[in-house]
């Protein structure tokens, strides 16, 4: 499978810089939250860090408008209904955890990856909330991730195969090394 959309579940610090740096690699991002002050923080964190990569001359004004031009925001899950791959990068607690991979796995297209950027809880206990775990993974950006190089994946125990080769080609995509 290809992936083309990202949803991004989170718009904090690890959200935010998911988002920016799907972006950056060409990535339509859908960047959802539960409420618009997190969503236009989220928003100012992508716009000062893609600045700070322009002012350096890492990037052209080019790329930095695409960039930005590539991220829309929601307060809906529905949103991430055509999303390829879905990184949740929330709160670290278990319980907000399995409720949002409930939802995001009866609403997410059959195909469709999803991912936590979780440090702490166990992957295969995240993927059987969802429903597929199968199509599950564990996507661990370093922080922070606009300037972080490695990335940790981590398979569930019914993670298969598919799911670990799309995931690490989109990785590589972002320009990130696989630790």
């Amino acid at each position: 499978m290809e992936v083309k959309r990202i949803g991004v579940v989170g718009a904090g610090q690890m959200g935010s810089g998911i988002a920016q740096v799907a972006a950056s690699a060409g990535y339509e991002v859908v960047l959802v939250d539960v409420a618009e002050s997190f969503l236009e923080r989220g928003l100012a964190a992508i716009r000062r860090s893609l600045g700070k990569f322009l002012e350096k001359g890492k990037i052209t004004q080019e790329a930095h408008d695409e960039a930005l031009g590539r991220i829309r925001t929601s307060l809906s899950l529905e949103d991430l209904k055509d999303a390829d791959l879905i990184v949740e990068a929330i709160v670290e607690d278990e319980g907000e955890k399995r409720r949002l991979f409930e939802r995001l796995g009866a609403l997410a297209k059959p195909e469709a990856i999803l991912a936590s950027n979780t440090s702490s809880i166990p992957i295969t206990a995240l993927a059987r909330y969802s429903g597929r775990p199968e199509r599950f993974i564990g996507i661990h950006f370093m922080n922070p991730v606009p300037l972080m190089e490695l990335v940790e994946l981590i398979r569930g125990i019914a993670t298969d195969d598919a799911t670990f080769e799309a995931s690490r080609e989109f990785v590589q995509k972002l320009g990130k090394r696989i630790a």
